[in-house]
C-alpha cells in the first residue's frame, strides 16, 4: 500500500510538472504574439498617414458597424469566462452551451470582419492602394487569422468534451484556450482604439 501511495504521489508530481511546462510554454507563445502585434501596431502608426491620395480612416471606417463587431467579441470573451466557471463546477451541459455561444459570437465577428474587407476591396480600397491600407489589412487581418485558428481550436475542444466528457487533458486545454481568447480580446481593444477611434478623430 505504501509503495502504491508513493507511486501515485510521483505520478501526480510528474503530471503537475508537465502542466507547469505546458503553461510556461504557452505563455512564451503569447509573449511572441505580443511582439508580433507590437511590430504591426508600430508599422501602422508610421504608415497610417500615407494614403497616397486615397481615403483615410475617417472616410472608410463605419463606426457603428465596428462597434457591433467589438460587442460581439467582448461578449464572446464573457461567455468564454462562463465556460471556465462551468468547468470548475463540473457542469458539462452548461460548459457546452457556453462554448457553443462563444463559437457563434466569434464566427459572427469573423464574418463581419471578412464582409468589411470585401466591401473595401469592392470599393477599390484594397491593401494595394496605399501604405495605410496595406498596414491596416495586415494588422486587422492578422488578428482575424488568430480568431480563425481559435474557432477551429474551440470546435475541436467542444467535440472532444461532448464525446469524452470532462477529462483532465480537456480541462487543461480549455484553460489554455481561455488565455488565448482573452488575449485576442485585449488585442482587439487596442485595434479598436488605435485604428478605428483614432482613425476617425
Amino acid at each position: 500500500m505504501n509503495n502504491e501511495a508513493v507511486a501515485l504521489n510521483s505520478a501526480e508530481i510528474l503530471e503537475q510538472e508537465n502542466t507547469n511546462k505546458t503553461m510556461f510554454g504557452f505563455w512564451l507563445y503569447l509573449m511572441t504574439d505580443c511582439v508580433l502585434f507590437a511590430v504591426l501596431f508600430a508599422t501602422y502608426a508610421v504608415l497610417h498617414k500615407n494614403t497616397f491620395g486615397g481615403p483615410g480612416g475617417a472616410e472608410i471606417f463605419n463606426m457603428p458597424y465596428i462597434l457591433v463587431e467589438t460587442m460581439l467579441l467582448l461578449t464572446s470573451s464573457f461567455t468564454c469566462g462562463l465556460a471556465m466557471l462551468a468547468v470548475h463546477k463540473k457542469q458539462r451541459k452548461a460548459l457546452l452551451i457556453a462554448l457553443a455561444i462563444t463559437f457563434g459570437l466569434g464566427l459572427a465577428f469573423l464574418s463581419m470582419e471578412l464582409f468589411e474587407f470585401r466591401h473595401l476591396v469592392v470599393e477599390g480600397n484594397s491593401w494595394t492602394r496605399s501604405a495605410f491600407l496595406s498596414s491596416y489589412f495586415t494588422l486587422v487581418g492578422t488578428h482575424g487569422l488568430h480568431i480563425t485558428v481559435g474557432l477551429f481550436w474551440l470546435a475541436t475542444l467542444g467535440y472532444q468534451i461532448f464525446k469524452n466528457g470532462l477529462k483532465q487533458h480537456a480541462v487543461k486545454r480549455l484553460g489554455l484556450f481561455s488565455l488565448f481568447w482573452h488575449f485576442l480580446d485585449i488585442i482587439w481593444i487596442f485595434i479598436f482604439t488605435v485604428v478605428y477611434l483614432m482613425g476617425v478623430s
